[in-house]
């Protein structure tokens, strides 16, 4: 990769992390706020993505065998939100009543609009840099799916008033997570495999 595409790449990483930071304030406020599990597992992985994207943006002037070798740790990265919606969805399991479905929706749709954003952007550089750019690619398109999942939730609770549709959805986003972890590991192993031994 030549110098003036690797720049461009670091400001595109660097932006990424910074919209997905400030939406996970936004995110994990309102899950806080109206015991949402849905948006507590999507603000789990606004934070992921952010620390992704700045893995990403530190590790491009490395060799492709240290690139695939961090490829391996942002597998495990990946698992980490979903794990965490895990033992949520176990918290809030007896817990009565269902969250606010207008909070949940709109925060949904806002989600959707940062995650659309940033999976457009990364669409063009997932091939860039070996299995960095296309963790950070597919992290962003698993999340817009998981943001139409969250605005669906919220229309289904309106209609229902029960919890099952929120805590369903934020399991979903865990299994999206996982998903997401086997392929950037398969990957990552496939780049080291292919990388020039240093």
């Amino acid at each position: 990769m030549d110098s003036a595409a690797r720049h461009g790449l670091q400001r595109l990483a660097a932006f990424v992390a910074v919209a997905n930071l400030g939406y996970f304030c936004v995110e994990f406020a309102v899950a806080s706020a109206i015991g949402s599990v849905s948006l507590f597992a999507d603000s789990a992985d606004f934070l992921e993505d952010a620390s992704l994207n700045l893995l990403v943006l530190m590790a491009l002037g490395w060799s492709p065998r240290a690139r695939a070798r961090l490829g391996l740790v942002l597998a495990f990265l990946l698992l980490a939100p979903g794990l965490a919606t895990v033992w949520t969805a176990w918290t809030r399991f007896t817990s009565p009543g269902a969250p606010d479905p207008g909070a949940l929706g709109l925060t949904g749709l806002g989600a959707l609009a940062v995650n659309f954003g940033c999976a457009l952007l990364l669409a063009r550089r997932r091939d860039h840099a070996g299995s960095l750019t296309k963790a950070a690619f597919l992290s962003a398109r698993n999340d817009v799916i998981a943001s139409l999942a969250i605005i669906a939730a919220g229309a289904a609770t309106a209609l229902t008033h029960v919890r099952w549709w929120d805590l369903g959805v934020g399991l979903a986003i865990g299994a999206m997570n996982a998903d997401a972890a086997r392929t950037i590991w398969r990957a990552a192993r496939k780049e080291g495999r292919v990388a020039p031994a240093p």
